[in-house]
């Protein structure tokens, strides 16, 4: 074992689970068999798939917290009835909050619909007084999508009023929620039931899963084609698949042929394979969240632990498991930018048991109470980087950001590097007494020092000795001499941390190829062996 430990500030992560108070008891969860996390949360509300006569319905409950009870003053077991969006006439298989709008929410059902539904205000008032009526909701917009069922619904990350479908005529349908009359774009190319689905950072990719095993990229207003498919999870069992913020890499889950549980990483240049790890034999489909802060984490249907990786150099290392006797049947994370930086929470999940929601939230144990910059890369805003009519046009631009320590928001693409550019350093001669000019008697001749000559870095000027006798005014350079700028040298330094970052990130494309040649050796080597044992 290495007498080495990973530097790590994510090391000593804990998953907190608030009081039984501060979640919600009386859950009437959906019975669907449908593969589908059956809860999804905006920074305000939770949505949950409901069991409910008379066609299928979904609850609208207000946000709960780890670190208290919720607002509106509703009590943690929930009456027998509550307000219901109940409009679908078969079960409702999925929901999603939209990123530009807390109180927007999409349905998706087996009636083959999409609804939009808009949070009234006043809607949780006088829940806990005496006489108290529940009022249903209505939809404020309805998009037929399919004759067949609409398994999933996601909204664009970066382009207001883009919603995306996923039905069971095979088919991922792009719509423009200002014309819902028809589809903006239709994916095809799967060979069985769409099992999930993902945009890139920007929204320009689409990555699915599917039940035929295959994993595909698509570029929607490209073609209706795949651009990329190769062979996913061996097994048949559910497969999911996230994509890993604004890198090129997607995690996937599923299983082996064997019927083991695992964990891909994927790059998407040619959907080539970059590591697979398994987990366990577990039968539980495993749902995968990625967080900004570069940690991914596994939770699977059934378990009662939920697992997480921090990924780096296309490495995931285990960080560690929140564990309880209760098991989960679905999951969704909150908003990055809704979290509670007071408390040092990174991350927050929500838990859907047999009949109650659990807040999770979890924590890197911090002594200081100012803001942990640190762990606080900043967070997806809700202000979107396009309309649906610049991104059908073509037009791609990043997500915009906010900074979770005072809510400024601005373009992603502003943000620093890593390798922050050299800072120009101005000095200021402060004023003193005047001294007698000091006598040399014998001056040593001077030294010229010798400057190694680089291709891309200017000459550098030796600094020029100052005196703290009166300031004595020197000639201007002639046209001959050349000094280079502030800007031009830090334009310089500028492409030449390029050119290494250039030469790193080939270095480690070189040492990846390695590592899957040996990968392949040893795969090999196993089957011979194998083949040898059988014979």
């Amino acid at each position: 074992m290495s007498r080495f430990v990973r530097a790590s500030k994510y090391r000593h992560v804990f998953g907190q689970a608030g009081k039984r108070e501060y979640g919600y008891d009386n859950v009437k969860v959906s019975n669907s068999a449908w593969d589908t996390n059956l809860i999804s949360a905006s920074t305000r509300y939770i949505s949950i798939n409901w069991s409910a006569s008379g066609g299928g319905a979904f609850a609208i409950l207000p946000l709960p917290s780890p670190f208290g009870q919720a607002l509106h003053d509703l009590p943690s077991k929930l009456p027998d009835i509550i307000p219901l969006a109940r409009t679908h006439t078969a079960p409702v298989l999925d929901t999603a909050w939209s990123l530009a709008n807390d109180t927007l929410v999409a349905s998706a059902s087996e009636d083959g619909t999409c609804l939009l539904w808009k949070v009234p205000d006043g809607l949780f008032d006088g829940w806990n007084l005496d006489g108290w009526e529940p009022r249903d909701l209505e939809p404020v917009a309805r998009v037929d999508v399919s004759p067949r069922k609409v398994g999933q619904v996601l909204w664009h990350p970066t382009a207001t009023n883009v919603l995306a479908t996923a039905s069971g005529d095979h088919c991922v349908k792009l719509w423009d929620l200002a014309d819902p009359a028809r589809p903006r774009a239709t994916l095809t190319g799967h060979g069985d039931m769409i099992q999930s689905l993902t945009f890139n950072a920007t929204g320009s990719i689409i990555a699915t899963t599917c039940r035929d095993r295959k994993l595909r990229l698509f570029d929607a207003r490209a073609s209706a084609e795949p651009m990329r498919v190769t062979d996913g999870h061996g097994g048949i069992k559910g497969a999911r698949v996230v994509w890993m913020g604004d890198m090129d890499r997607i995690a996937t889950t599923g299983f082996s042929k064997m019927s083991d549980r695992q964990v891909g990483i994927w790059e998407t240049g040619g959907l080539g394979s970059v590591k697979t790890l398994t987990l366990d034999q577990s039968a539980g489909v495993v749902m995968p969240f990625w967080s900004d802060n570069g940690i991914l984490f596994l939770a699977g249907k059934g378990d009662g632990n939920i697992r997480y990786y921090e990924y780096e150099s296309d490495t995931l290392y285990a960080l560690a498991e929140h564990k309880t006797g209760e098991p989960q049947r679905g999951m969704c994370f909150l908003p990055r930018r809704a979290l509670d930086v007071s408390e040092c929470e990174i991350a927050r999940a929500f838990k859907v048991t047999n009949n109650g929601v659990e807040p999770i939230a979890f924590i890197v144990p911090r002594r200081s109470d100012s803001f942990q910059s640190d762990i606080y890369p900043p967070a997806p805003s809700s202000e979107p980087s396009l309309t649906a009519a610049e991104f059908f046009a073509g037009k791609t631009a990043p997500v915009n950001l906010v900074s979770l320590e005072n809510g400024t928001v601005f373009a992603s693409d502003n943000v620093p590097s890593h390798v922050p550019p050299p800072v120009a350093i101005v000095r200021t001669l402060v004023p003193m007494a005047p001294v007698p000019e000091p006598v040399i008697t014998n001056p040593p001749p001077p030294v010229t020092p010798t400057v190694a000559k680089s291709a891309s870095l200017p000459p550098i000027i030796a600094p020029q000795v100052v005196s703290s006798s009166p300031i004595r005014s020197e000639p201007l350079p002639t046209d001959s001499q050349h000094v280079p700028s502030a800007d031009e040298i830090n334009t310089a330094l500028q492409q030449e941390v390029n050119r290494l970052n250039d030469e790193l990130r080939e270095a480690r494309q070189k040492i990846r190829n390695l590592e899957l040649q040996v990968e392949g050796l040893r795969v090999n080597a196993r089957k011979v062996a194998q083949a040898l044992m059988e014979v």
